[in-house]
């Protein structure tokens, strides 16, 4: 675990991959009051494969544009009952996947949700970055997004 002071620091908004799920850049919400992160999916639609619970859906990784979409099968991590920012309470599926935020590459808890309303299309919540970084209020796009070919050292989630 690093030292408060040696964690590098993020906007409130920053450009994120999740490489797993075959999206190179989505705009994510640093948000310190949601928990953990959530995603825009659509078309939600649970199957078994070998056994497990599995998860079919959409993404729409761009703000106000539905006209790039990436489809996608991951199993299920679990289901959990998760209260959204207007009150109501859902049972959403958890995936586990990578996140790549600039040079910094780690796996962590994703809720799926339908978030149209929403300005973004995905959260990362304080439990996603908690030991991984800290988050500067003030400022946006503070973690420059990888080129192709960049390595990415990894770092563990707890």
């Amino acid at each position: 675990m690093s030292k408060r002071r040696d964690l590098p620091h993020v906007g409130w908004r920053e450009w994120l991959a999740l490489p797993e799920l075959g999206v190179r850049r989505i705009k994510a919400k640093i948000d310190t009051g949601a928990r953990t992160a959530a995603l825009h999916a659509f078309g939600l639609e649970e199957f078994e494969r070998e056994g497990r619970p599995w998860v079919r859906f959409a993404i729409h990784p761009r703000q106000r544009v539905d006209t790039l979409e990436i489809l996608v099968e991951h199993p299920v991590y679990e289901f959990r009952h998760v209260r959204s920012s207007n009150g109501i309470e859902m049972l959403r599926p958890v995936i586990v996947t990578q996140i790549n935020l600039g040079r910094y590459a780690w796996t962590t808890e994703i809720t799926l949700a339908a978030r149209d309303a929403m300005g973004f299309r995905m959260l990362l919540g304080r439990q996603s970055i908690r030991d991984h970084f800290l988050v500067d209020p003030g400022r946006s796009f503070l973690r420059k997004q990888r080129r192709s070919g960049d390595r990415l050292p990894k770092r563990s989630s707890t």
